[in-house]
């Protein structure tokens, strides 16, 4: 397992572990880095604006975390495995972990995973088993971290799914400088 305080640091300092297929963990702080920014510019697909509409799923935050994770690891390629879960879901049971749960007739059937810390919230992964799931579950997470006064979305990555969201890329010294702003922000997920 990953050491809590180990994982923080990295976080603090811009950087992230994956699993490589041998299992090792590597470490990793792209060049550049992709946000979802979370104020006028996140874009609400127009599908998306439907199924919300519809409000067809239960929205849970922190009941389910390790199988959120579970579930995000069960795809061809992952980066999540058993060290990876143990070690977030320490950081869920210490307060730094947090999953986005949509549940349909009592399953989970979506939803993502991040770590907290100050003003931020670096998403790790999410998945569904419901269509737009995983995405209702994206536009909760950002509604809530409005509420809560966060200001940084880091996705890591850009993906093509993510774009429809208003993904930007920026340099990573531009994304520490973000960042360092917004760790000593007193925000509370929960």
């Amino acid at each position: 397992m990953i050491a809590a305080d180990l994982l923080l640091y990295a976080y603090r300092s811009g950087a992230f572990p994956m699993a490589m297929a041998d299992g090792e963990i590597s470490w990793f702080s792209p060049d550049p880095r992709a946000i979802i920014p979370i104020d006028d510019r996140f874009h609400i697909p127009h599908g998306l604006k439907r199924t919300l509409k519809k409000n067809p799923f239960e929205i849970r935050i922190d009941t389910a975390f390790e199988s959120v994770m579970r579930a995000c690891s069960v795809r061809e390629e992952t980066w999540i495995n058993d060290e990876i879960i143990a070690s977030y879901v320490e950081l869920n049971r210490l307060g730094y972990g947090h999953s986005v749960e949509c549940w349909q007739d009592g399953e989970l059937v979506g939803g993502l995973y991040g770590v907290a810390l100050g003003g931020a919230f670096f998403g790790e992964s999410m998945f569904h088993t419901a269509t737009d799931a995983s995405k209702v579950a994206l536009h909760a997470l950002v509604m809530r971290m409005r509420e809560r006064g966060y200001s940084l979305l880091d996705t890591q990555w850009t993906t093509p799914h993510l774009l429809t969201f208003g993904t930007l890329e920026i340099p990573r010294s531009k994304y520490i400088k973000l960042l360092e702003r917004c760790l000593d922000d007193d925000c509370s997920f929960v």
